[in-house]
């Protein structure tokens, strides 16, 4: 399992009322999982629409379970955001 740091953005980090935590986890997968556990009810349906960077890299629509995490990595959480 790696060390990684969950950064929540926008709504997301209004539903888990902090802008970051650390988790250990092998996968994005894992990781998400993890924050579902912690953060069960807004946060869990925010997540639905969300997007997610590891490390600086869009996950696109690979499969969360394939997308591994390294030591030290980042997951950034990005809501929808609104503009143009």
């Amino acid at each position: 399992m790696a060390k990684v740091t969950v950064r929540y953005w926008a709504a997301a980090k209004a539903a888990a009322g902090v802008a970051e935590e650390p988790y250990d986890a092998a996968t994005l997968a894992d990781a998400l999982g993890a924050v579902r556990e912690r953060h069960p009810g807004e946060l869990t349906r925010v997540l639905l629409r969300c997007s997610f960077l590891v490390d600086g890299d869009p996950v696109g629509t690979r499969g969360h379970e394939t997308v591994r995490l390294a030591e030290g990595g980042t997951v950034e959480v990005l809501p929808p955001f609104a503009g143009g």
